[in-house]
């Protein structure tokens, strides 16, 4: 997304990752009623993920790049940069925004642990930060 299109983001509506934010399924399996899903996802520089949640747990390792992390509170939450690990817990009190503030693409490893047939995230509205 880009920046002309924040402007006219109501705090009201659920809040899409930006523009040329990719992802792809490495490999998947479902045990005992969970799916577990590892994904590679690329942030370019200047975009992000936009507000959301997980049902489940998610564990993400950065491959490249710096990831600034935020919470509902319109707060860093955490900066990971290459080789960080991070945790992002399950549940709707957990909303949540990944931002790529650097020049360089973030590329993330990231295993999904969500119960059988979720969604592997949901949108939310903006919190009413000033930024996406």
């Amino acid at each position: 997304m880009g920046s002309a299109t924040l402007i006219g983001v109501s705090t009201a509506e659920a809040t899409p990752g930006g523009a040329g934010v990719t992802a792809k399924v490495i490999s998947q399996t479902t045990v005992a009623g969970k799916d577990y899903i590892l994904r590679q996802i690329t942030i370019p520089a200047g975009q992000g993920t936009g507000w959301h949640f997980h049902d489940g747990t998610l564990y993400g390792y950065v491959e490249r790049g710096t990831l600034s992390h935020y919470d509902s509170t319109c707060q860093s939450d955490g900066v990971y940069k290459a080789g960080s690990t991070l945790t992002e817990p399950s549940g709707s009190q957990h909303v949540h925004l990944g931002r790529n503030l650097g020049t360089t693409p973030v590329v993330l490893d990231v295993l999904y642990v969500l119960p059988h047939g979720a969604p592997l995230s949901e949108d939310a509205q903006n919190p009413g930060c000033d930024f996406q």
